[in-house]
């Protein structure tokens, strides 16, 4: 399936993630660019999807484990991109030496986060006006070990 995730660098791949998100987040989920921006951008893990050579989606691991700023292009939806792309970033994680990663999920995602063994952890709240619920999942370590560096090669 020409799926591909690569780690991103907001100083060099910010065009494509910005891009992305701002489909995604402001257009459609009409979230306002003033909450999708934030101090973690240069300071976080990016990574990208691509589909046929083409970024189709964006995700973000930022200090303590969060996972964030999953967004696929509509377009790109039902492709198995998301699940890619969650899985790597957990893959990173644990590389990384992450025991458990979470995430603050839109609830209507919920099932999609489930499936991928996260379950959710506290009660609903309101976050860019979109209702969320906090997800954990334990990384498990008994994968064949990697190296970071490996990665973009």
């Amino acid at each position: 399936m020409s799926l591909f995730v690569r780690l991103a660098d907001w100083q060099t791949d910010r065009a494509a993630i910005r891009k992305i998100r701002e489909k995604v987040f402001v257009e459609e989920q009409q979230v306002p660019p003033e909450l999708e921006w934030d101090e973690h951008e240069e300071s976080a893990q990016h990574f990208l999807i691509y589909h046929h050579d083409k970024p189709i989606g964006t995700g973000r691991l930022t200090g303590g484990g969060k996972i964030g700023r999953m967004a696929i292009l509509k377009e790109a939806r039902g492709l198995g991109a998301g699940l890619a792309l969650l899985q790597r970033i957990c893959k990173f994680a644990r590389v990384s030496g992450q025991k458990d990663v979470y995430l603050n999920a839109q609830v209507q995602a919920v099932p999609f986060y489930e499936k991928a063994g996260f379950t959710v952890f506290g009660d609903q709240f309101m976050e860019a006006g979109i209702p969320h619920v906090r997800m954990d999942l334990t990384l498990n370590d008994k994968e064949p070990s990697e190296n970071i560096d490996d990665w973009n090669r």
